[in-house]
């Protein structure tokens, strides 16, 4: 079965805000390379996948430098680099029509935000017939603010308010709803032995 694996949104755009010192896997650049480096040599399709906002003026907005990949990662000779501009990967690119063209049926998700545009990507492949495989620890994400408040508007209110979800649990509620609905849940340790 043919695969492919998709780095989502592991930029700088991340790593520029103030939120970025309550990641969860500050070093999630190296945990994808892992997955890529895995993916290269299997021979798998690795997709890089970045999120922009054009004209907005934010971290996401191409004109502000910060719309780039996390060092170490670089795309390889012939590999796709896609911008969106939607949460999951699909919607404003040509991912399906990438996947259609290389024989894709199985997709394995990593990236920021866990629960965000990783998930959302899950979900929507699934439904378009896709295997999945979330490596939820190759992913990365913050606490989850109550509704109203915004966690890099109200950093300190954000961390201090009983209401806001820790990134474990984060992580833990986005694999509940993914497992054996939407995706198969792997490990980073799992999926690379495999290979």
């Amino acid at each position: 079965m043919k695969r492919a694996l998709l780095v989502i949104d592991v930029q700088e755009s991340f790593r520029a805000r103030k939120s970025w010192n309550l990641i969860n896997h500050p070093d999630i650049a190296d945990r994808c390379n892992r997955l890529v480096a895995d993916a290269r040599r299997t021979g798998d399709l690795v997709i890089w996948v970045l999120h922009t906002e054009p004209g907005t003026g934010t971290v996401f907005d191409p004109a502000s430098g910060h719309v780039r990949l996390l060092a170490p990662l670089e795309p390889a000779d012939g590999e796709p680099v896609l911008t969106k501009t939607s949460h999951n990967a699909f919607t404003t690119t040509n991912l399906q029509q990438l996947l259609t063209t290389h024989g894709v049926e199985e997709i394995v998700v990593s990236g920021i935000r866990t629960e965000q545009c990783c998930e959302t990507t899950a979900r929507v492949a699934s439904d378009l017939g896709y295997r999945v495989v979330f490596v939820a620890d190759a992913t990365a994400t913050q606490p989850l603010a109550a509704p109203g408040l915004s966690l890099d508007r109200d950093f300190d209110q954000v961390v201090d308010d009983p209401r806001t979800l820790p990134a474990d649990q984060v992580v833990e509620r986005t694999v509940y709803a993914l497992a054996g609905r939407f995706a198969t849940i792997a490990s980073l340790d799992e999926l690379v032995a495999l290979s």
